[in-house]
């Protein structure tokens, strides 16, 4: 199943591109999930990141296409974006935001399907494995393999990824219970470590990513058994 958002203010333009994402699916056997926004403040407002394609309209009257997917770019950096436009000169801008493509209104099927056989290429290859939090303004979609540990302090919960550190609320059995137990290793009731991230083990503490962990008394032997079974299937 394939999330796709459109971001279209024209009623008729919007038309055409649900038609051209409607044959697509059919002629290309996939299973489409299409969710239609008038203008970018609709989208950004209480943005899910759940989307596995973009597809936008540079132009529009409240928040253009560009702003649009600058703020997108804060929550989400995997989105596979593309734009449409009537004014190409703007389209080139796309790189700032990692934009895939642009096509040109009024949308030919023909271009369009080439876009978006670049788009799947580029959807099929991510096969990522993500989570989706809350932070302020929306949601963030948060690639598993970027978190190095997960820390709680209170009702808090701290990401710490290779991208930054992100915070929501909740407890560190709410995300226990979402991460892989054979990557990921809770050595104390603070902390949840990612395996691939651990540098180092001496005495009591570990350290992931540069920062260091105490491992409590408990759960020594256990973390040890887990690391080691971790490094030598990474080794095979």
């Amino acid at each position: 199943m394939i999330r796709i958002a459109t971001v279209e203010d024209n009623e008729h333009d919007r038309e055409i591109l649900k038609k051209c994402l409607l044959r697509y699916e059919k002629e290309n056997k996939y299973k489409f999930v299409i969710k239609e926004f008038q203008d970018g403040e609709d989208i950004i407002t209480n943005y899910t990141a759940e989307y596995d394609l973009i597809i936008m309209d540079i132009e529009m009257m409240f928040l253009n296409g560009m702003k649009t997917a600058e703020k997108i770019r804060q929550l989400d950096t995997d989105v596979v974006i593309i734009f449409i436009t009537n004014a190409p000169q703007y389209a080139i801008q796309g790189y700032k935001v990692n934009a895939l493509d642009y096509m040109l209104k009024p949308v030919a099927y023909f271009s369009f399907s080439e876009t978006m056989n670049r788009a799947f290429r580029k959807i099929k290859t991510k096969e990522k494995e993500y989570i989706t939090i809350a932070v302020k303004g929306g949601k963030r979609k948060l690639d598993v393999s970027h978190i190095c540990y997960v820390e709680v302090q209170d009702h808090l919960l701290i990401y710490h990824t290779t991208e930054g550190e992100f915070a929501t609320k909740g407890t560190i059995r709410d995300v226990d219970g979402q991460l892989d137990p054979g990557h990921f290793f809770r050595c104390n009731r603070c902390y949840l470590v990612n395996l691939e991230y651990v540098e180092k083990y001496q005495g009591s503490d570990i350290t992931v990513n540069g920062d260091i962990i105490q491992v409590s008394r408990s759960r020594r032997k256990p973390f040890l058994d887990v690391l080691n079974e971790y490094m030598n299937e990474v080794a095979k």
